[in-house]
């Protein structure tokens, strides 16, 4: 696949996030395997509202009712038919598995993204790996994030949290006057910013972007509520792993 036809490649936030969890060349995660999940469960959530399938009401996730065209309809139908609505961590928890992870990661094999290394061998199981078999889309999600962390910290949009946020407040305007129109955002799109707060959240912006001002990074992990979700629940698994090694 060529760069220009690297153009075409639609990913979704999960396939994005993934791309840049894995290494090029031997296809394994630069994360631990539960980092992994939890995040791609996040990512699924934020790739949802996104799409305005989804939204925060309050402290529950809600569908919208709209029904967008989506690679992850199955779990949108799943928050959809929920009779009791719960909470976004509540959702990542759910969604974490290593199936999902190898859904996403097809998805990308099939498109020709990554490469599926790794079958049953004389009866014997090898890990399968997802080195990366065309890397136009990786360096332009690169080129984006870095072009977004270069920028004033104040480019970096915060992800709209949902209209229960921003009611709960109760501000109004004095005299009846009409709010002040929104500036046009400059930095980057939303999509981008929404991959670096899920890389910040899964510990790896760092890693991938080393001499970025991370500042802004670490603000927008902590607002928007699917990462927010994403860093509760990590914190979780590795406060039990620390008791864990302690008994």
């Amino acid at each position: 696949m060529n760069a220009e036809s690297a153009q075409t490649v639609e990913l979704s936030l999960p396939q994005a996030f993934l791309l840049l969890a894995t290494n090029d060349n031997n296809g394994k995660p630069e994360v631990p395997l539960f980092a992994l999940r939890t995040t791609v469960a996040g990512a699924i959530l934020a790739e949802l509202a996104l799409l305005g399938a989804i939204e925060l009401q309050g402290k529950h996730v809600r569908a919208t009712g709209t029904a967008p065209t989506t690679d992850f309809q199955d779990e949108l139908e799943l928050i959809r038919g929920k009779s009791r609505p719960r909470t976004p961590k509540w959702w990542v928890s759910v969604l974490d598995s290593r199936a999902e992870v190898q859904r996403v990661y097809e998805g990308m094999a099939s498109a020709g993204v990554v490469e599926h290394v790794g079958e049953k061998h004389l009866s014997r199981f090898r890990a399968v790996r997802y080195p990366h078999k065309d890397h136009a889309p990786e360096e332009a999600l690169r080129k984006k994030i870095d072009a977004a962390l270069s920028g004033a910290p104040s480019d970096l949009e915060v992800p709209d949290a949902g209209v229960a946020d921003a009611t709960a407040s109760g501000s109004t305007k004095p005299d009846g006057a009409k709010p002040a129109a929104k500036p046009e955002p400059k930095g980057p799109d939303l999509r981008t910013t929404v991959l670096i707060a899920l890389l910040q959240a899964a510990g790896l912006l760092g890693k991938l972007f080393p001499a970025a001002d991370l500042t802004r990074a670490n603000e927008l992990a902590r607002d928007y509520w699917p990462t927010r979700a994403v860093e509760d629940e990590l914190r979780l698994i590795r406060l039990a792993e620390e008791e864990a090694a302690t008994l």
